[in-house]
């Protein structure tokens, strides 16, 4: 982009006016596009890890970083305390990903342990802003094999992996830092989504013994 060859060639404040001026310009054309396309990931994502389904993240480098962040916002907490929603980051597990890689190869690190922990009802989420990452695609086939949904976030470049998709979106430049600075927005958002559902849903653990309290209650003899 234009803004992003200036900054090259400037000095720092010019380099750094570019790159805002650029990160809100695709912000703001990536909301014009597909603001409704966001809001039907982010009720995706919400919808599983509420039915008690699990949301699987794949992604390397700077796509994984973003994976575990979005994972453990699920897990723990993003804004507020609620009950813990299942996710897990693919990359996460060091032992898992060294063994897969050693024995079947790198391109099989996320796709084998959706293949010992992918179930029918859950979802991938997979990231690469280039569309191009061997083991993200095979995850997303392994994926689609065991009747996971997939919600793909890429680049400009990725477009035939977002047709390989449930839900996708397409940030519309090639430059990595700025897609994955979009990708990361979009997960805020959805794991807001999802918590605020879940604050709002009531909690099966405290449901669970009112439930038992009444079905006692219903089993006592009525006195005469």
């Amino acid at each position: 982009m234009k803004a992003r060859r200036v900054a090259r060639n400037g000095g720092a404040p010019e380099r750094i006016r570019a790159a805002f001026a650029e990160s809100m310009g695709l912000l703001a054309a990536v909301y014009a596009r597909h603001g409704e396309r966001i809001e039907r990931i982010a009720e995706l994502i919400a919808g599983t890890a509420l039915r008690g389904r699990t949301v699987f993240w794949a992604g390397n480098g700077g796509s994984a970083a973003e994976a575990q962040h979005l994972a453990a916002e699920l897990v723990c907490r993003f804004a507020r305390t609620r009950r813990a929603l299942p996710s897990i980051a693919l990359h996460a597990d060091t032992s898992a990903l060294t063994a897969i890689a050693n024995d079947f190869g790198f391109d099989r690190v996320f796709a084998r342990q959706l293949e010992a922990l992918g179930r029918r009802g859950d979802l991938l989420v997979a990231l690469t802003t280039s569309g191009r990452s061997a083991n993200v695609l095979a995850a997303v086939a392994e994926a689609r094999r065991r009747g996971l949904k997939v919600v793909g976030m890429t680049g400009a470049l990725g477009a035939a992996f977002a047709r390989r998709c449930d839900l996708s979106l397409v940030v519309p430049s090639a430059d990595t830092a700025r897609v994955q600075e979009v990708h990361l927005l979009i997960g805020h958002l959805c794991c807001e989504l999802a918590e605020a559902r879940a604050s709002a849903a009531p909690s099966r653990r405290r449901a669970a013994p009112r439930a038992a309290a009444s079905r006692r209650r219903s089993r006592r003899p009525r006195s005469q």
